[in-house]
């Protein structure tokens, strides 16, 4: 049984490591809970034993780990937690990686007057329910099977008109101009099916939360191709997937995957820290779209 909590020591290159084996293969990580097995096609974010749902580059290692062991309940506990529902971890299963950051304050060097906010991040082990015995019957049920078509497409809809951002339809690319503050999209009847559209328009406007007046999110991109170009892309891909996850849409293989892949593999190799840091962005940009929501009308 594997209960021991991953070293915390690298542990930016473990889940770099992590994602760079999926890229080198030609696979984007986050998009394998829609083309693989994961719970027969059903889309969810993993559920901590509370049921609040995890964030972040979490989100991606979990549907990894979902992905690769078949497992279908979206619930992931500690073996301590386990424990303290009366379950027991099987013997011989193994967990799985997710982290936490955090901050420590520590003195500069010199008078020890100063002193700086040092980030860290720390490893520690979960457990899918299904490898868990004994837990109450809530964590025996598997995700939830994904509604009709055309609810989910209509929810969309109604996302991404509540964001307020400026959509315009027409031309054969889809992109986000920064200076004009607009987002421009094919016409809708070029797309190969309306979620292949929505998914794209997703991708685009966690491009448009960059702006200096939403998030600001200023990655060092000076042109196309270099490093903070890959790194706003790779943002934008992760909060398209946060955001499908929860509208039921079935993301987009766009056709410059080969190249944006390359570029993220160069990145990632030279820097262990940037798909954790692309992935809080990524979850900053989800966040700054769903709080443009409006409120759901209270029950009576």
């Amino acid at each position: 049984m594997d209960t021991t909590a991953p070293a915390r020591a690298d542990v930016y290159t473990r889940v770099t490591n992590r994602i760079l084996a999926d890229l080198e293969k030609g696979v984007r990580p986050w998009m394998r809970p829609w083309s693989a097995g994961n719970a027969a096609g059903r889309i969810v974010r993993p559920l901590r034993a509370c049921g609040q749902p995890y964030r972040g580059i979490n989100t991606v290692l979990l549907w990894l780990t979902a992905v690769e062991r078949g497992h279908a309940s979206p619930f992931w506990l500690t073996y301590r937690q386990a424990q303290a529902l009366g379950g027991q971890v099987r013997r011989g299963e193994h967990g799985a990686l997710v982290v936490y950051a955090g901050t420590i304050t520590k003195p500069e060097e010199g008078d020890g007057e100063e002193e700086r906010e040092v980030h860290f991040l720390k490893g520690y082990t979960v457990f899918n329910a299904e490898q868990v015995d004994g837990l109450p019957g809530r964590f025996q049920a598997t995700a939830p099977e994904p509604s009709d078509p055309m609810p989910r497409l209509a929810a969309a809809e109604r996302f991404f008109a509540a964001t307020g951002a400026d959509i315009r339809s027409g031309g054969s690319r889809a992109f986000y101009a920064l200076g004009g503050d607009y987002v421009q999209m094919p016409p809708f009847e070029t797309f190969r099916d309306a979620e292949s559209h929505a998914a794209t328009l997703a991708h685009e406007l966690v491009h448009w939360t960059r702006h200096p007046a939403r998030l600001d999110r200023d990655l060092g991109r000076q042109r196309w191709g270099d490093a903070g170009y890959a790194l706003e892309e790779l943002v934008a891909e992760l909060g398209s997937a946060f955001l499908c996850a929860g509208l039921g849409i079935t993301p987009e293989v766009r056709e410059d995957h080969a190249a944006y892949i390359a570029s993220w593999l160069e990145v990632l190799r030279h820097d262990t820290r940037m798909i954790v840091r692309a992935a809080a962005h990524a979850q900053r940009a989800a966040d700054f779209l769903h709080a443009l929501q409006p409120e759901a009308p209270a029950a009576d």
